[in-house]
């Protein structure tokens, strides 16, 4: 059974080991370990007794917007309903910390985030914060296939 939990300090060498392939095509951003460790509480994590099957992060930027990030399901688990669920629990986190207006989510896989609510929006509406404080940092940047989508709260 997979359960989701929040993340711990102990699971960041896991959460790092997931991602290195999908980090070096340029698919999810490159976080250090000092990184991740700081917004540790941003991380729900999927597992299967104690092994990680997979994670995501909710990242606060302001009171009105929060970002779904590093979303990740080993590949051995996906079509099983995995990310949805995550990205539900990260939902309702937004909602019970009361983020007053959406929920921003960067992807390659748009209908992933459409069959849960979220609509494209373009990218010239992501709060320029987000771009100087992430994206200059992707290996893809500024040259940006992602496409942005946005869920709303209110």
């Amino acid at each position: 059974m997979i359960s989701l939990v929040k993340a711990t300090l102990d699971d960041i060498p896991q959460m790092q080991a997931m991602v290195i392939a999908e980090v070096q095509k340029g698919i999810i951003l490159k976080r250090t370990e000092d990184e991740v460790a700081t917004n540790i509480r941003s991380y729900v994590l999927a597992k299967e007794g104690e092994k990680l099957v997979g994670y995501t992060a909710l990242h606060i930027h302001s009171k009105r917007l929060a970002e779904i990030r590093s979303l990740i399901v080993d590949q051995s688990y996906r079509g099983q309903k995995i990310g949805q669920r995550m990205v539900r629990f990260a939902l309702d986190e937004a909602k019970a910390l009361k983020v007053e207006e959406d929920v921003l989510a960067l992807t390659y896989v748009p209908q992933f985030f459409e069959k849960l609510g979220f609509h494209e929006i373009n990218k010239e509406a992501i709060p320029e914060h987000k771009i100087w404080a992430d994206c200059i940092k992707c290996i893809h940047f500024p040259v940006c296939n992602e496409i942005a989508l946005i869920y709303k709260l209110s």
